[in-house]
């Protein structure tokens, strides 16, 4: 073998070791769209399942993006994607939020949790946590970035135009995981 050969081979190899470091850990999780799904997944039962959708619903109001404007909300979740947040953030503004589009039991081995789910606009094929994180459009049992399965922030201020979206666009939000 040539020694550019070697060269190039030992790149790649070189390459593909870098990429593999560079990766998120990753978790299993288990995501749903509604209760019904949740029911289904063998393993779970449905006291789980409704005790991680009371939850998520639970914690929608506080970790939900907020924004001044339905168009705002609007503008990075879709038309009919964003509510009315049931009280004013600390910003005082009138506050508008995503709709919540499902749910994800989080560290799995460990008790779990459940968490909300929301759509973006620019990413409709799949399911984001209120801090952003992708969690792909599998249903069911999955694999996600550990980071994902972190308990979200809670959100005290109101989003400017593109908060969700932006930071979403900044960080390759369209790529999906």
């Amino acid at each position: 073998m040539k020694r550019s050969g070697r060269i190039a081979l030992l790149s790649m190899g070189a390459s593909a070791l870098v990429l593999s470091a560079c990766e998120e850990p990753r978790t299993e999780a288990a995501v749903f769209r509604e209760i019904g799904q949740c029911v289904e997944t063998e393993g779970l039962t449905e006291e789980q399942c409704r005790d991680a959708f009371r939850a998520a619903r639970d914690q929608h109001a506080e970790v939900a993006p907020k924004y001044t404007s339905a168009a705002d909300c609007e503008a990075d979740f879709g038309a009919d994607g964003c509510e009315r947040a049931p009280y004013r953030t600390q910003s005082g503004g009138g506050e508008f939020m995503p709709l919540m589009a499902g749910f994800m039991i989080g560290r799995m081995m460990g008790g779990g949790f459940g968490q909300p789910l929301y759509r973006s606009r620019d990413d409709a094929g799949n399911l984001r946590t209120a801090d952003n994180r992708s969690v792909g459009n599998r249903i069911g049992r999955t694999q996600v970035s550990r980071y994902a399965t972190a308990q979200p922030s809670r959100k005290f201020h109101t989003q400017r135009r593109g908060g969700f979206g932006a930071s979403a666009r900044a960080t390759g939000f369209g790529a999906g995981a």
